[in-house]
């Protein structure tokens, strides 16, 4: 079994400061580099800045900065959001950088020697907002402004001088690519739209633009700048040092396990990245994820409707962990998810404080005052102990098939569900009640003591500062958590000393 996994955020488009939608991509990579990393496996995770294109250009000639020195700021305000967010990402790459300059002129060269790129002229609608080339049939006219139907972003003629790209040559082998591996685009509705967008009919691909000067060279004719996207996609194999495929990145991690995005750049994903690939004759990535927009109100969020919703500001105000399991939680991946303040402060009273928190609170306490401090040692599981232990054990394969299928709402109901039965658990079993029969009363407090520590380490790839914070009760360290383990039913060191916990979360008054 391969025991690599290799992940990737979308790089961020550094026009702006970052909102609420960049954050729930990263935070959701995260996850799933945690728990691949908790499962066993090498991880590597890369998240980063696309800093090239008109719309950086201008952007900075607004602000009458020098353009890099605009991103250098504006990418370390996402370099800075990657840790407050408390992301585990092994790089950060910039497009800026001198890594990945080289292998996007190398990617180029190769494209040109493989007869994949010519020159010609391109005449057609350009939206700089969206850095993409939109057929007729793809705009409409509103208040006299020509706009994209699916992005709603205004479009510009554009007519000069090009290199394309061959994509049409690409339609049959995508397509059947798609065919022969039916797991490459997810979710299945996405893939559907992809399909239909190939099948439609491609068109080779402008690949470069003179009108500007911000970006890449093209090389040999340094009058072309290298279209954004060719440019962009590229950073996730230059952040692996390629084209030295001997090196050890390289080897290791490509290809990709999975390319997790938002849906609105599904088809310079799904499309013209393995389009390039195939041209180039480099395998490609293993899955490409498009996932819902964060919405306000009932529309996408972004920094030209004004309606952007700082992750900094919510943070602030309830924390960092709250967020990350609110939006884990409420968000259903794959699928459009509004952000409600009531509907946090719900999730967090009742899945946090209540379930989680006032659990652990509970029995820590009831075992200090009764069991001398320590994890208790005399110990007789009876059937109804075996029930809820073992819940976890009948369903450890069951949630990494789900997990590879990016079924996260499948995870965070079994945790959810689990925090239930734990709680029913404790109130039934009433071990108050059972201080004529210590056994008995030592098992039920062992039973949920072990109850904790498995749902703490489920919890650990959403709220991982609070998990390990749950898991000082008995000492274990990030080191320790091993996912394998939540089978055990025996793990925690009977008669060693535990420590008490103060309060997880802070219920929110209303």
């Amino acid at each position: 079994m391969d025991k690599n996994f290799y992940i990737t955020t979308p790089i961020y488009y550094p026009s702006a400061k970052p909102h609420m939608g960049h954050a729930y991509s990263s935070i959701i990579a995260d996850f799933f580099a945690r728990f691949k990393k908790i499962d066993g496996f090498n991880v590597h995770f890369l998240t980063g800045t696309d800093e090239h294109g008109l719309k950086i250009q201008r952007a900075a000639e607004v602000k009458n900065v020098d353009t890099l020195k605009f991103c250098d700021e504006i990418s370390e305000t996402f370099r800075k959001l990657s840790k407050t967010l408390n992301l585990s990402n092994t790089d950060f790459i910039r497009t800026t950088e001198e890594r990945h300059k080289k292998t996007v002129q190398y990617l180029w060269n190769m494209l040109e020697k493989n007869d994949e790129i010519y020159l010609s002229k391109y005449s057609g609608w350009y939206s700089v907002s969206d850095e993409a080339f939109y057929n007729e049939d793809e705009i409409e006219t509103i208040d006299g402004k020509k706009i994209a139907i699916n992005s709603k972003s205004e479009v510009e003629w554009v007519d000069e001088e090009s290199y394309f790209f061959r994509l049409s040559k690409w339609e049959k082998p995508l397509l059947d690519f798609y065919e022969k591996n039916p797991d490459f685009i997810s979710p299945k509705s996405r893939k559907n739209e992809i399909i239909s967008f190939v099948k439609s009919g491609l068109k080779d691909l402008s690949v470069s633009r003179k009108s500007f000067s911000w970006g890449i060279k093209v090389p040999n004719n340094k009058d072309h700048i290298i279209y954004v996207w060719l440019d962009a996609l590229t950073n996730y194999i230059s952040a692996l040092n390629y084209p030295n495929k001997e090196n050890d990145l390289f080897k290791t991690f490509w290809p990709a396990s999975i390319h997790l995005i938002g849906k609105d750049i599904l088809r310079f994903h799904a499309v013209y990245w393995p389009a390039f690939l195939l041209a180039a004759k480099i395998e490609l990535p293993k899955k490409v994820y498009g996932h819902g927009w964060i919405l306000s109100g009932d529309e996408k969020m972004s920094k030209s409707k004004g309606n952007i919703l700082d992750p900094l500001e919510i943070i602030e105000q309830y924390g960092l962990d709250p967020l990350r399991y609110y939006l884990i939680k409420e968000v259903s991946f794959g699928n459009d998810g509004n952000i409600s303040q009531d509907r946090l402060e719900d999730c967090i009273n009742s899945d946090l404080a209540n379930n989680f928190g006032n659990l652990c609170q509970r029995v820590t306490a009831f075992a200090m005052n009764n069991c001398q401090g320590l994890i208790p040692k005399d110990i007789d599981f009876e059937k109804e102990d075996l029930v809820i232990l073992d819940d976890f054990k009948l369903n450890i394969e069951n949630i990494r098939v789900k997990i590879d299928e990016q079924d996260v709402n499948y995870y965070i109901n079994f945790i959810v569900n689990s925090l239930f039965v734990a709680n029913k658990y404790f109130n039934d079993q009433e071990p108050w009640k059972k201080k004529d029969n210590p056994k008995r009363m030592n098992t039920i407090v062992y039973t949920t003591f072990e109850i904790i520590r498995k749902i703490s380490f489920m919890l650990y790839p959403i709220i991982p500062d609070s998990a390990l914070k749950a898991l000082k009760i008995f000492e274990i360290n990030e080191n320790n958590i091993n996912f394998s383990s939540i089978i055990n039913n025996n793990f925690l060191e009977q008669g060693k000393k535990f420590n008490k916990i103060g309060i997880l979360f802070k219920k929110i008054e209303k």
